[in-house]
């Protein structure tokens, strides 16, 4: 137990006066880094200095003693807080920040402080705390009945929505997709915790009384019922909104005004999206979790951060419903003509993150610059209002874009062009906003008028010919006169300094200018402040419509960014069908062909309610997996509202994607690789529907060759003949694909390879065709795929041994009759042979040659040749 938890108020009376203030602040924030201001440094002190010192890598010192003890302390500079603070969020720590409210002028004993502002990882919005192109999401779950209500809360925007589900597996694929910074939970609900990574803070399960919860969210959003959001009837999520947003009050000590909407999600919606079908597809991160080779890398052309952040989340939630995905396609095709969107990126390229500013602007933290960006980004809007207009490209978006011309007036006329980031030290108030102000400044700038002219007349009136009047911020101003000089002083100077080599003086008219100009300075400075803080509340009654403004430009930007991607990669218009099934002529990966330095080979793709199941087969590295991955992406992206890579398409309902492709554990849950494949699997066969769309990659692999081939058998009956989903089917079981010629509307389709003798080394060359055609392969090419691995010679030469052995008479197993044929006696060890053969293959080259009829050239290309038959 920690000191600020067990101190009272007999053991205060031992500490310090500065000592007692602290530890009243802390005894009210005992679960967070207390950052207490001192003068230029943010301090820590006793448990949360030790704690701060592990976890930042700063000096671990004291500061005195108090209550007889020394005082663990630790610090950071005030100007660098924010760096520290986005190491020590992201570490899942939260921290009080404690600010200096009282004037140390007029203070007696400790300045007045008081905690400001509580820093949670939920609830970022700073610009330097969060990622510019990621959300950062407050969550709350809350199960009753096995049922489940989530709301989440991104803090940076405003936007706050919920969504119920009535299974595990939903709310964990949501969660997945949200990806919460901080997740709150009932004290009785701990198993949730499991659901996701997050910083996790627990409520009393009370909290979460629906009636209660109701009634905050009625008084937050100033309405009679939540009917007008359509959530009325969401009891569970109503419950955890409320948590979310009382949460999010306390901790911010601010009514959140910028919250204004309540949204209501369902899967109705939405593409239903799975964990595994995520983490698979690569839709914003690759398989080891970073940001190349993905979907997003490809697609994102967007001019904005908040395009940026908005294509993401349109990535991981494709529209379900035709007609909302055919508004965004014409919006697209109206853009794509005559290259609309090239002129448009331009003009939105220079609009800042006005989403977020404006969310600082709502909780009164903007910052000079975050105006000055405010107005260029609404004059910028108002630019692209006016273009769309002209050339007379009609989105039902153009309308909500508000460009707002009183508040770009009043930006321009008060914030000088070039501000600095703060207003700690004022220059921010532009020339001929405030009479006032300029009257106080003109008084400070006119010092050095003041000082040539008080020179040259004290020069004249004394005949000290080094006479000087200067001005320090230390001392003030001062006349200063040579040593040899400094007896021929008036009477009237008063010596203020001595220096080596000359005396300072200050005389009664210097003196009185000094207090006046220091007084303008301060009063100046003052005033800005003031009239700074008035700006910004003139400014909040405008954030309604700059928000919707943000959002506007954010959905703009992101078609901009299909239609130019859809000029530059050579997409095509999706088409859509009432009826089952997917058709795709020369369909192509994305990612796969955008990163590829030869050309990619398109390959087409037919299912439908004759042909719902296709069992593909063909070599590794043969195109299989990428074969399956392009149709969920050509899907995903049609139901996104972007034009596809494919010639044409014609897609009809599809409700859900699922993949299960490539192979990983999960040790820390002790699930092993094929705990993890039946697991997926077991999720798709008990949720997949009719319009599903379901790719299997080697279904059965991770066990025994029978008890994988059962396997794979058994799932895909099922899902063919009880669930009818539209399915690819990866596999190397050749047994399987005799077995589906007795099943109605399954085909098999492979990609082949070819077999050849290379001329130069002998050696056999496997050569890969990437193109889909009817029927089943002959053969996996397994051991010509590991050759080109690189395996040693001597296994690959006891593989082929092994392969002939068996295709000859099955495995070696006894059959108990004794009639067994011997196994080829293999020596894996042995390098003998594989160096001989080697040694066999260079003579060979060198007894065909004449060396004598040899080129320069051609003897340089034969020292390769041997080289590279000695590897």
């Amino acid at each position: 137990m920690s000191k600020a938890e067990i101190i009272n108020d007999e053991a205060l009376q031992h500490h310090t006066p500065m000592m007692r203030q602290y530890w009243r602040l802390k005894q009210d924030h005992k679960d967070y880094l207390l950052f207490y201001r001192m003068g230029d440094f943010y301090e820590l002190f006793y448990d949360d200095a030790k704690r701060a010192a592990e976890l930042l890598d700063i000096t671990l010192t004291k500061r005195g003693s108090s209550a007889g003890e020394p005082i663990p302390m630790a610090g950071v500079p005030f100007h660098a807080v924010d760096s520290y603070l986005a190491r020590i969020v992201k570490l899942g720590e939260s921290v009080a920040i404690c600010e200096q409210v009282g004037d140390p002028a007029t203070s007696k004993g400790p300045v007045e402080r008081k905690v400001v502002r509580i820093v949670t990882p939920g609830t970022l919005y700073d610009e330097n705390l969060l990622d510019a192109l990621s959300e950062n999401i407050l969550a709350s779950v809350y199960k009753k009945n096995n049922h489940y209500g989530l709301a989440c809360l991104d803090m940076a925007s405003g936007r706050f929505w919920l969504s119920e589900f009535d299974n595990e597996l939903a709310l964990q694929a949501e969660l997945h997709r949200v990806k919460p910074a901080e997740l709150i939970l009932a004290d009785n609900q701990q198993n949730l915790s499991q659901l996701v990574k997050s910083s996790i803070q627990w409520q009393p399960d009370w909290e979460y009384d629906y009636e209660q919860n109701h009634d905050k969210l009625l008084q937050h959003f100033k309405v009679n019922s939540l009917s007008s959001f359509g959530c009325e009837d969401y009891r569970l999520a109503v419950s955890a909104a409320g948590v979310v947003l009382e949460y999010a009050k306390k901790t911010q000590l601010n009514a959140l005004p910028h919250i204004r909407m309540l949204q209501r999600l369902s899967d109705a919606d939405h593409l239903v999206l799975d964990p595994a079908t995520r983490k698979n597809l690569e839709l914003t991160e690759n398989i080891q979790g970073q940001s190349h080779n993905t979907l997003f890398e490809v697609m994102n052309s967007t001019q904005t951060v908040m395009g940026g952040r908005l294509l993401k989340r349109w990535l991981h939630s494709p529209l379900s419903k035709k007609t909302s995905v055919e508004k965004r396609l014409q919006a697209v095709s109206a853009l794509k003509q005559d290259l609309v969107y090239s002129d448009l990126q331009s003009h939105l390229n220079e609009i800042a993150d006005i989403e977020r500013i404006v969310t600082r602007l709502a909780l009164g933290s903007a910052n000079p610059r975050d105006l000055k960006r405010l107005e260029v980004g609404l004059t910028k809007s108002a630019e692209i209002k006016d273009y769309l207009k002209q050339h007379q490209v009609s989105l039902p978006l153009t309308d909500s874009i508000e460009p707002l011309p009183p508040v770009q007036e009043l930006l321009n006329r008060a914030i000088i062009e070039q501000p600095p980031m703060v207003i700690r030290d004022g220059g921010v108030i532009a020339e001929g906003y405030h009479s006032e102000l300029d009257e106080l400044r003109n008084l400070a700038n006119d010092a050095s008028d003041f000082m040539l002219q008080l020179e040259q007349r004290e020069k004249e009136r004394s005949g000290i010919n080094t006479l000087k009047v200067g001005y320090n911020k230390v001392h003030g101003f001062y006349i200063e006169i040579s040593r040899a000089q400094s007896d021929q002083a008036p009477a009237e100077y008063v010596r203020r300094q001595t220096l080596k080599n000359a005396e300072r003086f200050i005389t009664p008219e210097l003196k009185e200018y000094e207090e006046k100009v220091l007084s303008s300075k301060t009063r100046a400075l003052s005033l800005e402040k003031k009239l700074y803080d008035g700006l910004i509340t003139e400014l909040q009654e405008f954030v309604p419509s700059i928000q919707q403004t943000a959002a506007a430009i954010a959905e703009l930007d992101v078609l901009a960014c299909f239609a130019e991607r859809a000029e530059n990669l050579n997409f095509a218009k999706p088409d859509f069908s009432e009826q089952p099934g997917i058709k795709i002529t020369a369909g192509r990966h994305p990612v796969v062909e955008f990163h590829s330095k030869e050309p990619f080979i398109p390959n087409d793709l037919e299912l439908s309610p004759n042909r719902r199941s296709l069992i593909i087969t063909g070599p590794n590295m043969g195109g299989k997996s990428t074969y399956m991955r392009q149709a969920a992406l050509i899907t995903l992206l049609a139901y996104t509202g972007s034009f596809v890579p494919a010639d044409s398409t014609n897609i009809g309902p599809v409700d859900r994607i699922f993949t299960r492709i490539g192979a990983s554990d999960d040790l820390a849950s002790g699930r092993s690789t094929f705990m993890v494949e039946m697991s997926e699997t077991a999720n798709i066969l008990n949720n997949a529907t009719a319009n599903s769309l379901v790719l299997l990659d080697e279904i059965g692999r991770g066990t025994s060759t029978f008890d994988g081939l059962a396997l794979a058998s058994a799932t895909m009956r099922y899902i063919h003949e009880k669930l009818n989903s539209l399915t690819l089917f990866a596999t190397h079981y050749f047994e399987l694909t005799q077995q589906i010629q007795e099943w109605d509307a399954c085909a098999n389709v492979h990609f082949g390879a070819t077999e050849y003798e290379s001329k130069q080394s002998g050696s056999t060359k496997l050569v890969f065709s990437h193109q889909i055609a009817e029927g089943h392969a002959n053969q996996s090419y397994g051991i010509q795929v590991a050759q080109l691995a690189g395996l040693p010679k001597a296994v690959i030469q006891n593989a082929k041994a092994l392969l002939h052995y068996f295709e000859q008479h099955g495995t070696h197993e006894s059959d108990g009759s004794g009639n067994e044929e011997v196994m080829p006696q293999l020596d894996l060890l042995e390098e003998a042979d594989t160096n001989d053969e080697v040694s066999s293959e260079a003579l060979e080259l060198l007894e065909s040659i004449s060396p004598d009829d040899l080129s320069p050239r051609e003897a340089l290309e034969l020292l390769y040749k041997l080289k590279e038959s000695l590897k």
